[in-house]
Order: C-alpha cells, then structure tokens, then sequence
C-alpha cells in the first residue's frame, strides 16, 4: 500500500487513525487514508485563515500559481489518473482525462477576470462595486468526479483570494490526497489544506466558525443538512445536488441518429453523473425503434476493471449506490418493467452491473421518479408533446434536461419549457469552464462555472469616493 498524508499549512500530516478504500472493482480494501481528527481540523481552519491576508492582497501571484498548479496536474495526469481510477472505478483513461479536465478549468479560471464596474463617474462621486474575497471556505465534494469537482470549487474559490479546506468524499480519498500533495509545490502553506474522513467530518467543517462559505456537491439530503448547519452562523452555500434529467425526443427525431447519443449521455462514468440523461421520453411511433437501438448499444459495451485496456465501462463505485441500483432495477421489473438489455448484477467479485435499459416502464415508478445514478436508463412512452413536458418537469429535481429532434427550432422551444438550469439541444453534457452550472427547484442553490460562479466566492463591496 502507498502512503497518501493530508496536507495542513502546507505540510505533510497523518493522522491518528485511518480508514479503508475499497476498489470498487474488487469490493476490497486497496488502501489507507487518514481519518482526520477535530484536533486536525481546527489546525488546517487556522491556517486557512493564517494565510488569507498575503494570499488575497496578490492577484498576480495568484494567477500565477493557478497556473503552475495546472501545469503540474498536466504532468502528472496519468499518476493521478491511476490512483483516481483504483478508488473510482472508471475507466483510466476515463481518469486520465478527470486530471486534464482539472487542469483546463485551472487555466480557465487563472486568466478570468475580476472586473471592478463603475457603476457612478461625475462630478459628484466616482462610486465602483467591486469583488472581494470571503475569506475561508470549506469544499465538500462527492465520489463520481473526486478531482473535477474539487477544481470546480478551488480554482474560482483561490483566484476570488480565499483559502480553502477541502474534504472529499470517504469512498474517494486519494486522488484529492493527491492533489494536496503535489499542489504544495506551487501554493503557499495554508492556501489550500486537505483533509479527509467521514461524515463526522463533514458535520464538524459545516458547523466550524472559521469558514464564510460552504462549497457542496452532493445528494440532496445531505445538501439540506449542510444547508441548516450553515444557517446559525449566516454562512454563505452554493450546493450542487441530485438530478433526475429527462431527454424528450421529438416525433421527428431519427432513432439511427439519436440512439447512440442519448446512450452516451446516460451512461458516461457509468450513469454516474448528476446530470447524465436519467429518463427518456419517446412518441409512440418511434418508441419500438429507440428500445431497440439502446438495447442494442447497450449489449455491445466492455464493462469490467477499469485499469483493463479497452473497458469502457467500470463498476458502480461503492456497495450502497450499487445496492440501490439492483433495488431500482428490480422493482421495476417486478412492476412490469422489461429488461430490453441487462438488468441483473455481473457476476464476480466487485460492484458491477449490466448496463440496463428498462422498456414499458411508465412514471411512478422508482426508477423513473427518483434519481437511480447508475447504469440502468427507463425509456418512457408518450402521445401528446405537452404532456411528456408536464411529466418531465413533475418532479423536485431541476438540474438539467435535452429535447432531441430534427427541426432545431423547434426543439429549442421545447427546451425553453423545461424547468432546469440548463436545457440542451440535440446534446446533453455539454459541460465547459465558462458555463454556468446549476439547478432550479432541489437541485441546488447557486451555481458553479464562468463568471457566475467566480462571483460566488465573492462578497459584493462599493467604494463611494464623493468629489468635494
């Protein structure tokens, strides 16, 4: 086993105590992590909040280090990559390119600017409103996409001038263990602190009177405890949680075309994303076709270990969200379901499910009502457009959707109707730095990417100069 230490203001620490990481493609204990301490979370708040008065006053030097910091991940892309796909279970390739990502949108976030808008310039008064950092901020980020995700709340959070405690999920320590480590290299002691444990943990850094803000990605549950802890102390949240994304295709979209699509975008990192395609809405006389086509797609994939060359797909990532999985799929089949592909566990050691695509199932059941976040699709069948939109919007997620259909036009009118952050047309996980990311009704609060969620880690400050 290797040896992954936190890292608190800028060195090196263990702990007193240590956790298993299972790999999910074995459902065995493949490493050890820190199981941190309060003691060891006051330590690394301290420090955060140390550093803060140097670290906010340089802006050059903080794009500078973001830069490095996204050299260094560029350099080491397949190291990481390796640790990410053992805890993770993805393909590596898949978690090669997870530390490229993060290094892109560390660039992207190293050259965005911080503008001060003059907002009164006249003989009276010069009045600007200007951004300034919150000062710590604590990141809890989940196990699907452990480093992008972690990015997503630094690289925004370090350039605005905060500092940071990041806690990652227990199920995928290492790769942001990882990143403490190798960061220490180019940011100073305390800019950026990593800590690692369990629940506990998370209850202790949301209820801590050191950081402004919370940073969370996660299910919806927990963002509603995490939502309440921060309250007592005004503490500021952005919380990106659960989705339950519908796809609706037009009658006049062609299944040849689609299919293989819609296929990707629910089942990338093994349905494991919070706004993969999680439902499929589908018009009667295409109905047949499309099962067919995502049957068929759906039986030609390599699922297996993903440190194995030519897998695309790897097991879910831990017992309990494969546990729910097989209820989900089995409960829909005992309902009256069919299984036009997988529906059943893999055999063999380690947490693998057939990728799944569930045909006669209708709304109200589980797998279509809540979110499943893994291998198995429901396609569901309409006849009146206007209802598969009323059906596609009855629910408390509103993260994201797609309306798929050859009259361009058309389908983004569609798309217009749906009541989600982000509405795609003809695609769906179109995800880029300089887009806004986040969701209407229980999928969130704030959102992450661009501008928009740069301002997020900001407080609002006017300097009123009056010409005497």
């Amino acid at each position: 086993m290797s040896e992954y230490t936190m890292t608190i203001g800028g060195q090196a620490a263990a702990a007193p105590r240590t956790f298993g990481v299972i790999n999910p493609a074995t459902g065995e204990v493949a490493e050890q992590a820190p199981d941190c301490s309060r003691e060891q979370l006051d330590a690394a708040m301290a420090a955060a909040q140390a550093a803060l008065p140097e670290w906010r006053a340089d802006e050059a030097a903080r794009r500078k280090a973001l830069h490095a910091a996204a050299d260094l991940l560029f350099a080491k892309s397949e190291e990481i990559g390796r640790v990410l796909t053992l805890e993770q279970g993805k393909p590596l390739q898949d978690g090669t390119m997870e530390v490229v990502g993060a290094g892109v949108w560390l660039k992207y976030f190293a050259d965005l600017e911080l503008p001060r808008e003059v907002i009164q310039d006249d003989d009276n008064a010069l009045v600007e409103v200007v951004r300034r950092p919150m000062g710590v901020v604590a990141a809890i980020t989940p196990w699907n996409y452990p480093l992008l995700l972690a990015i997503w709340k630094l690289a925004p959070a370090l350039l605005a001038g905060n500092t940071m405690v990041l806690k990652p999920s227990p199920f995928t320590p290492l790769s942001s263990l990882r990143l403490g480590e190798v960061l220490r290299e180019v940011l100073p002691p305390g800019v950026l602190n990593v800590v690692t444990g369990g629940d506990e943990l998370g209850g202790w850094m949301t209820a801590h009177p050191a950081p402004r803000k919370i940073s969370f990605t996660g299910s919806v549950a927990t963002g509603k405890r995490v939502a309440a802890a921060a309250a007592p102390d005004l503490k500021r949240v952005t919380l990106e949680l659960g989705g339950n994304d519908p796809a609706i295709l037009l009658d006049d979209a062609d299944p040849a075309v689609v299919a293989e699509k819609l296929f990707g975008a629910a089942f990338m990192n093994n349905g494991q994303v919070c706004s993969a395609i999680k439902r499929v809405y589908v018009p009667e006389a295409l109905y047949g076709d499309v099962v067919d086509a995502l049957a068929a797609k759906a039986r030609s994939v390599k699922v297996g270990d993903g440190m194995t060359e030519g897998v695309e797909y790897g097991p879910v990532n831990n017992k309990p969200q494969f546990d729910r999985v097989s209820e989900l799929v089995a409960d829909a089949i005992s309902g009256g379901a069919r299984a036009a592909a997988g529906g059943k566990a893999i055999d063999g050691p380690g947490y693998f499910f057939e990728p799944t695509i569930l045909a006669d199932v209708a709304d109200g059941s589980r797998i279509v009502d809540e979110e499943q976040f893994g291998p198995a699709l429901p396609v569901i069948k309409y006849r009146d457009l206007d209802e598969a939109v009323e059906r596609a919007n009855g629910t408390h997620f509103g993260l994201s959707g797609s309306v798929w259909g050859a009259d361009a036009d058309r389908a983004a009118e569609v798309a217009g109707r749906l009541e989600c952050g982000t509405a795609w047309v003809n695609t769906h996980l179109a995800l880029a730095p300089n887009q806004p990311f986040g969701g209407f009704k229980w999928s969130g609060v704030g959102v992450e990417n661009g501008t928009w969620g740069l301002y997020g880690f900001t407080e609002i400050q006017v300097i009123h100069r009056s010409r005497l």
